[in-house]
């Protein structure tokens, strides 16, 4: 869990307070003029109620600017950012012909796959010709082609499973999943800082949920075992089923899920395992197959395996991969496959050249060295920020490095400042992350190259001295430490 410095919570706490307080003022003098003039929608309920939309209103349109920024290229390592201007403090933002290319630090292109390649790229627009861009239909009636089929083969062989049924969006696949795996009469235990497509998808299932703390399998253990104590509510009676679900890298902590030991702990109470590999499969584990590879994970021990193909494969949706009992009958009821459209036939084809580049089916080995260059860019982006004295969570491997600025005045000190010195990157704040704990999300590619890396740092630490980011002391370089030596002789 991450501590917050006590001068750095009461700043935030105070900075919040601020503009709290002077949004109030503000929809108080507001609510006055709109008394005094005439409405088109008397006895009609407001539609956005006051305090339902403060936080857009008061907080997040201040600072609009620093979100949702077009761009003119393809997500490589560079980028084109059209620029855009405000005449109503933010308001509204209008585009104008200007581009800036900027280093690209806040894409999920984490194999370099969504930029043209030599292998994916003819095969994937040899496909818009033979399929064109959309199926047009359900995959129940007219929407499976002879590409779903192989992509689902290819995906079960990748994740090593049985079986695999792929959605055309990743968020549906959670948030459209969980509610036909369970029901009423069922517990789910999910991760504190589990993704909102997970948090929706239980909501909506009609289960009881529980929470433990975030990656932490003693309490895991002790939530499973008073609820397994308890039984369901009132009737008391044994739960129909519990699920435990976890992601394999945490999308806004950069953490990877210490999965052996929740494994243990699920096979100890037979509970099912379910795991939300978004931001892993891919991009970690020697041949890219994700945490279960790299921490050497069984993958029979995990029942339902998720992921998404916008983070390494350079494409969209999503899959669930486990039994072939378990595939069959999310095929009959799971409402994104019966009634929602099917994924692009050119989208399919992104993924299945992909993941032969992935595995050396290419027959290059371009594959393993995009592995090993994401692996080694990222230990040491990670570790140079640490070594500048930022606060940085995850863990080594992870792609996605979180650097934490707290206080809501530096998320878009930080992001602004960046972009003038030619640095894309993206901040995140409430509702996505807890009040007090803003950050800016790095996100590394096996695309950038050495020098790209070092621009990044030398533009992010000077940022960093101007915004007062550097929460911890920074460690001397070569030179300082050569220059100590002989001073000391």
């Amino acid at each position: 869990m991450i501590t917050i410095p006590y001068l750095t919570a009461l700043t935030t706490y105070f900075s919040y307070g601020l503009l709290f307080a002077f949004g109030q003022l503000r929809d108080f003098f507001r609510k006055i003029f709109d008394w005094c003039r005439a409405s088109n929608l008397q006895g009609y309920a407001p539609i956005c109620l006051g305090l339902e939309d403060f936080y857009t209103r008061r907080l997040y349109l201040r600072i609009q600017d620093c979100f949702g920024r077009p761009i003119a290229s393809a997500p490589d390592a560079w980028f084109d950012v059209v620029e855009r201007y405000s005449n109503d403090n933010n308001k509204t933002l209008k585009r104008t012909t200007k581009k800036s290319r900027c280093l690209n630090l806040g894409s999920y292109n984490y194999l370099g796959f969504a930029a043209s390649d030599e292998y994916c790229t003819p095969r994937a627009i040899k496909s818009l010709k033979r399929f064109s861009p959309s199926t047009c239909s359900a995959r129940v009636d007219g929407g499976t082609t002879t590409l779903h089929t192989e992509l689902e083969e290819c995906v079960a062989n990748f994740v090593q499973k049985p079986a695999a049924v792929v959605f055309g969006m990743g968020y549906v696949t959670n948030s459209a999943i969980l509610p036909v795996l369970m029901g009423k009469g069922g517990l789910i235990i999910s991760d504190s800082l589990n993704h909102n497509s997970i948090v929706n998808g239980a909501r909506g299932s009609g289960a009881t949920i529980r929470v433990f703390q975030h990656n932490t399998p003693s309490h895991l253990e002790k939530v499973l075992r008073e609820q397994i104590a308890d039984g369901q509510p009132r009737t008391h009676r044994p739960w129909k089923k519990i699920i435990v679900v976890v992601e394999g890298i945490y999308s806004m902590e950069g953490e990877l899920c210490k999965l052996p030991e929740i494994v243990a702990i699920c096979k100890k109470y037979k509970a099912y395992v379910y795991l939300d590999e978004a931001h892993s499969i891919g991009a970690v584990g020697k041949s890219g197959r994700g945490v279960c590879e790299l921490l050497g994970v069984d993958t029979a021990d995990v029942d339902i395996m998720m992921g998404t193909f916008t983070k390494s494969f350079g494409s969209c949706g999503g899959y669930i991969a486990g039994s072939k009992e378990l595939i069959q009958y999310l095929k009959y009821t799971c409402p994104a496959h019966l009634y929602a459209t099917s994924i692009s036939p050119p989208a399919a084809q992104q993924i299945i050249s992909s993941i032969k580049v992935i595995l050396g089916e290419d027959g290059t080995s371009r594959g393993a060295q995009k592995l090993a260059r994401i692996r080694e860019n990222s230990n040491f982006f990670r570790s140079e920020l640490q070594k500048m004295g930022f606060e940085v969570l995850g863990d080594n491997d992870s792609p996605v490095m979180p650097i934490m600025l707290y206080n809501p005045a530096k998320i878009p000190a930080f992001s602004r400042e960046c972009l003038k010195q030619n640095v894309a990157v993206v901040t995140v704040a409430f509702p996505a992350t807890p009040l007090l704990l803003a950050r800016a999300r790095i996100c590394i590619s096996a695309s950038h190259t050495k020098e790209d890396l070092v621009k990044a740092l030398e533009v992010i630490s000077r940022v960093g001295d101007l915004v007062g980011i550097k929460y911890f002391p920074a460690e001397p370089n070569k030179q300082q430490q050569e220059k100590g030596l002989i001073k000391v002789d």
